[in-house]
């Protein structure tokens, strides 16, 4: 279990783009973590995605994923990220967005390592909201040195 207090010292993310509310679980053994996402209506994109049916964007439901990726690569491996790193996105393969997610859903964020080569992590994710998955797609991620 992990706070946003802990969220916010492990991730230079901050709002409005810090996606994850809270961590559930991480399971070392298995190598996932199941983290959530609480969406409300507050959220500053709602107010043109879209004015009359609000939805949240794909994009940021993949973002969402790849933080709390990198929350669990950072807890496996023991890695503390410092100002001169940074966490990137390197592929996004075979997302799927199956249902919209809109204002007041509890967005759980499912990722599992399924391997890491030469600094690329590569993660299987799935978002769900209650038992209905909404999205999902293999995630990779490396870590650079920005300074």
């Amino acid at each position: 279990m992990m706070d946003i207090h802990k969220i916010l010292t492990k991730l230079p993310h901050r709002y409005p783009f810090l996606l994850v509310d809270r961590v559930l679980d991480i399971d070392f053994e298995a190598r996932s973590i199941r983290a959530l996402k609480n969406v409300t209506i507050n959220e500053p994109f709602f107010t043109g995605h879209f004015p009359q049916r609000p939805v949240m964007p794909g994009v940021l439901m993949l973002e969402a994923l790849a933080q709390a990726s990198a929350l669990l690569s950072f807890e496996i491996e023991g890695i503390a990220l410092d100002s001169d790193s940074v966490f990137y996105f390197a592929g996004i393969d075979n997302a799927r967005f199956k249902r919209p997610v809109e204002p007041g859903d509890t967005l759980v964020l499912h990722s599992a390592i399924d391997r890491v080569r030469g600094g690329i992590y590569k993660f299987a994710c799935k978002a769900t909201v209650g038992d209905e998955v909404v999205c999902e797609a293999s995630l990779m991620c490396t870590m650079r040195r920005v300074a």
